[in-house]
């Protein structure tokens, strides 16, 4: 049975590059003995092969989006399985090492839920396969693994709340590396149907394989004629199928010390597969076992409804039974009889499928011209919906079915499997949606249950088949000749409702496969964002969305002062900035209180950039530079904020350094005038009091509460704080007007049809 168990640590886990396959068979010699088989390294039928993708940074776990994801591709008729994960830390030495969390899926990406939210209602999710790394190295071994698409997902432990400012800590890079090391049998028997095929075991497990086609309703192993040393006795241990992972439906015959014939029976073998078949000895080193394995496969024909269009149709017609889905008319033969010429009874009532593309990760599944399907009690009703094309597992299958409401009644009831590989036919003998290496999703409809829905995340890349059947009470004696038409809407879709009004589904991308993911708003979580656990009321989003617009209004005092003391630069700089930043939060809104005047991107760079920009005025205003030296310092400060905010708006040294350079500016040009006048500047004790000391006390606690105070649960009025801070120092700290200039002089010039000139060498005054 394919056994799959963590190992940390270990030599041979952190070898990386060419040497992994110069390795190779060491490796694999080292496997535990119930993964490597008994005398696996000397197998000469054995090949090994190497397969490694580029390492990726890891994240701090916040949407599925934050896991990364790598996908392999193991060959056929491989026996043995190993990952090697390795996880390099880097950054400097404060960076320690922090659990990662990795996931193995085949078929289709992990369905992963670190944060323990809701999935939405009728979502069918198996539990992850995963192991925690507090090593950086591990390995995991997998006997048999399945052939196919296999995925290995990452991360690191959930983000936490806190809002860090880009380059005000220091940042650690956690890279991920898998490499997938793989035994592969070139010398596999083909077992042929009905024909015994001979055996003989000594110290090597034998490989077989069967293909198994379309259509088989029973797949039958038996071993006959076994012996050990000349006696009876059949100690074999017989593994069928493939190990897959989060669930392992492998079959395994054990026969030991029994004189009959031992088999295995496996009802709804997947269908259009070669089936793996592993035979290996239990008797002592050097014992000859000798057999005879023989399988059987048991076929049924099956009956595909021959859609027709009908001659006549009238607009007005009620709904009935289509005629390509009506009972045979007499002298037809009956489905659940037995064919002439030994063909054998119906086993099932196909119903072809459309295929139609919508978009990407978008595909709708129709019934050929129809859109009900005929469901009775003799045989189930089986659909195909072909989701093996390899880009098809990275959405989510949504199945949806109704009943008519005069066809059912309480004695009835319609049963119906969804399964991959192939489709479950045993409604009969039981309801549970099991086959040979399968477990299916169940949905049942009924009289006062009409409707039944179901949806499968990240479904497996292969076949699948939906099934149903009409199930009556043991008293129910007009259940066989009853029938009910079951309408059904069946679809792939990469997000399901897309994400609903506060979630955005998001396409995502791993060299050339696509996947999708909701990334949740306004505290929604989910696989869906359907879990309102933390969600914000409409009337916190308002609050929100008010108190982030309403605080920049605190930049009308600066505004007015630059105006009164007619610093018309500084004014434009604070009304733009007020503007900017005010329909910035406006539409940076996760709810329905959301108002975008522009593009997003737009106005969080416009923001950004009067933010900075009304820093550098205010510092330099302060300077008190002449008017020359002041407009080309302002304009190639401007021009500086725009590249820096270009190349990376996070950044937080792109404003500090500017801002720096603006203070030593500022400096300088006051340590010049404190050594011209021989007195300290400002002079006034009241400017330093009143003025400058609020002002740089109110900056102080703004830098303080953006670069670290921040979190994404207070951000609202934290920041609101931010804004009302930064205005408020910037009133404070501009400096006062100059002696010779009147208040609102400005303003007074605007409105005046005759302008004052003011001759600066002679002192003299003209009306012009």
């Amino acid at each position: 049975m394919g056994r799959a168990g963590p190992r940390t640590g270990g030599a041979a886990a952190a070898v990386a590059g060419p040497l992994l396959l110069l390795l190779l068979p060491l490796l694999l010699a080292r496997a535990p003995p119930a993964a490597a088989g008994d005398g696996r390294k000397s197998d000469f039928r054995l090949v090994s092969e190497q397969f490694s993708q580029s390492p990726q940074k890891l994240s701090f776990y916040s949407w599925y989006g934050s896991a990364r994801l790598f996908h392999f591709r193991v060959p056929p008729d491989s026996v043995l399985l190993r990952w090697l994960l390795q996880v390099s830390p880097g950054g400097g030495p404060t960076c320690t090492s922090l659990e990662t969390t990795v996931y193995f899926r085949y078929g289709a990406p992990p369905v992963i839920n670190p944060l323990g939210t809701s999935f939405p209602a009728n979502t069918s999710v198996q539990p992850s396969f995963l192991i925690k790394m507090l090593q950086s190295n591990a390995s995991i071994n997998i006997s048999h693994p399945a052939p196919g698409d296999w995925f290995v997902a990452a991360h690191l432990p959930p983000s936490s709340q806190k809002i860090e400012v880009k380059g005000f800590v220091p940042s650690c890079a956690y890279i991920f590396q898998p490499d997938m090391l793989v035994m592969r049998a070139v010398e596999v028997s083909i077992l042929e149907p009905d024909k015994p095929f001979p055996q003989t075991l000594l110290s090597h497990p034998s490989y077989l394989k069967i293909f198994v086609p379309e259509y088989t309703q029973e797949l039958r192993l038996e071993l006959q004629g076994c012996t050990s040393n000349g006696s009876l006795g059949c100690p074999v241990h017989l593994t069928v199928g493939s190990a897959t992972l989060p669930s392992n439906f492998q079959k395994v015959l054990t026969c030991t010390g029994s004189t009959q014939a031992c088999h295995l029976l496996l009802p709804s073998p997947p269908w259009d597969q070669w089936l793996q078949v592993t035979a290996k000895s239990l008797a002592r080193p050097h014992v000859l076992v000798a057999f005879s394995i023989v399988a059987a496969l048991t076929a049924c024909k099956p009956w595909v409804v021959n859609f027709q269009h009908p001659q006549q149709n009238s607009p007005n017609q009620s709904c009935s039974v289509p005629p390509g889905l009506l009972p045979p008319r007499p002298g037809y033969q009956d489905p659940g009889s037995s064919g002439s010429g030994g063909g054998g009874p119906f086993c099932l009532r196909g119903y072809q499928v459309s295929r139609e593309y919508m978009d990407v990760l978008s595909v709708h599944f129709r019934p050929l011209d129809r859109v009900a399907v005929l469901v009775q009690s003799d045989m189930p009703s089986v659909m195909r919906l072909q989701l093996n094309t390899g880009m098809d597992s990275g959405g989510s299958l949504a199945v949806s079915l109704w009943a008519n409401q005069s066809a059912m009644s309480n004695a009835t009831s319609v049963a119906a499997c969804v399964n991959a590989a192939s489709p479950f036919l045993g409604f009969n003998a039981s309801l549970n949606c099991t086959t040979a290496f399968f477990q299916g999703h169940p949905l049942s409809l009924s009289a006062s249950s009409r409707k039944a829905s179901l949806v499968i995340p990240y479904p497996e890349t292969d076949n699948w088949y939906l099934s149903l059947q009409l199930v009556c009470l043991p008293s129910a004696e007009e259940c066989e000749k009853a029938s009910v038409l079951v309408e059904t809407a069946l679809s792939l879709v990469p997000c399901l409702h897309d994400c609903g009004p506060y979630g955005q589904c998001l396409l995502l991308r791993r060299h050339g496969y696509l996947y999708a993911g909701c990334s949740c708003k306004a505290g929604w979580r989910g696989w869906s964002c359907t879990d309102n656990s933390t969600a914000q009321t409409v009337a916190q989003q308002r609050a929100a969305a008010l108190l982030l617009t309403l605080s920049n209004l605190v930049f009308l005092a600066p505004i007015a002062l630059s105006v009164h003391r007619c610093l018309l630069v500084e004014a434009s700089v604070y009304a733009y900035t007020m503007f900017f930043s005010t329909f910035y939060h406006a539409c940076d809104q996760p709810g329905e209180a959301v108002l975008c005047i522009l593009d997003y991107d737009t106005l969080q760079y416009c923001d950004f950039l009067g933010s900075g920009v009304s820093i550098w005025v205010t510092i330099l205003c302060m300077a008190r530079l002449k008017a020359a030296l002041k407009y080309v310092l302002l304009l190639l400060g401007t021009l500086v904020f725009a590249m820096s905010l270009q190349l990376d708006r996070r950044g937080a040294w792109n404003m500090i350094g500017p801002c720096l350079f603006a203070f030593v500016v500022m400096v300088t040009m006051w340590v010049y005038r404190c050594g011209h006048r021989r007195h300290c500047y400002p002079t006034s004790w009241q400017r330093w009091a009143f003025y400058l000391l609020p002002g740089i006390a109110m900056a102080a606690v703004a830098v303080a509460i953006y670069a670290s105070m921040m979190t994404s649960d207070n951000y609202y009025y934290t920041h609101s704080i931010w804004h009302m801070l930064l205005a408020g120092s910037t009133a404070f700290l501009l400096p006062p007007r100059d002696k010779h200039t009147e208040p609102w002089a400005c303003s007074q010039r605007l409105t005046c049809r005759y302008q004052i000139c003011k001759n600066h060498r002679e002192e003299l005054y003209a009306v012009t």
